[in-house]
């Protein structure tokens, strides 16, 4: 019975016992599981399995040759490992023609003002009264209502978002407009977990759902009800919200309106 308790324990990774990066356990400076391989289970996506190992998940796909959409398929391995860039192009390239004028050798004509240039576009921002916060490209509001019993830590157990309180089967929403990535419970210590990617940097996840109400695929709109909140995963009602750029979680406090 031990025997095979172990071997269930083992079937996530193979070559290492490589530390899984949950709500809790792993350094939240970002060190993120370079060693072992991971075998696909059903139901994962390759971007609950960067979330689960600190990876960027165009990173992840990048080191295993896997690209856009990042289709994966059960039992496929997927390595932690990085890998190094190749060098096998260099000294292969050429080198530039110079340009040359066949047409006349009279230099061109300058303008006779000069053209300004544009200013650069100012960052948009929202004001906080209106519920919503725009930061870079993405617009954030509160994903629940109800107060928050902890906050975002950099210790080395600390929290790598925050938990908002609340009643159970209370509205979780949407805190921007995206699509979700992935659907499941196969994340320790998050119970039902959405995650939902908003552009090519920028993800949040929903954790301790009681009922999700969106499926894989679904494209969400900012403020739209995705599931119920619970305690599946935890030991009372609960949203567990996180925000990752890049792969790496910021604190959620400096992007959403204030209250």
């Amino acid at each position: 019975m031990a025997m095979a308790v172990f071997l269930v324990l083992m079937s996530g990774c193979s070559a290492s016992l490589a530390p899984v990066v949950d709500i809790y356990g792993q350094d939240t400076r970002q060190r993120k599981v370079t060693s072992g391989t991971h075998h696909v289970r059903e139901g994962e996506t390759l971007y609950s399995i960067a979330w689960r190992y600190g990876w960027d998940y165009r990173e992840l796909g990048a080191a295993n040759n896997i690209p856009a959409p990042y289709t994966i398929y059960p039992g496929q391995r997927i390595s932690l490992a990085l890998k190094k860039p190749s060098s096998s192009s260099s000294g292969s390239t050429s080198k530039p023609k110079p340009v040359t004028s066949t047409s006349s050798s009279k230099p061109a004509p300058r303008p006779s003002k000069p053209v300004p240039a544009k200013p650069a576009p100012s960052k948009p921002s929202v004001s906080s009264d209106s519920g919503a916060r725009t930061v870079g490209p993405v617009t954030w509001r509160w994903p629940a209502s109800g107060t928050v019993v902890e906050r975002f830590s950099t210790a080395s157990s600390g929290r790598k978002g925050i938990a908002i309180s609340g009643r159970s089967k209370s509205p979780v929403i949407a805190a921007a407009e995206g699509r979700v990535v992935y659907r499941g419970s196969g994340l320790t210590g998050y119970g039902n977990l959405l995650i939902l990617k908003h552009n090519e940097r920028w993800l949040s996840a929903y954790a301790h759902n009681d009922a999700m109400l969106v499926k894989e695929g679904d494209v969400v709109k900012a403020g739209q009800k995705i599931a119920t909140m619970g305690a599946t995963g935890t030991y009372r009602t609960q949203l567990h919200f996180e925000i990752r750029r890049d792969g790496k979680p910021v604190d959620p406090m400096q992007y959403l309106p204030k209250q």
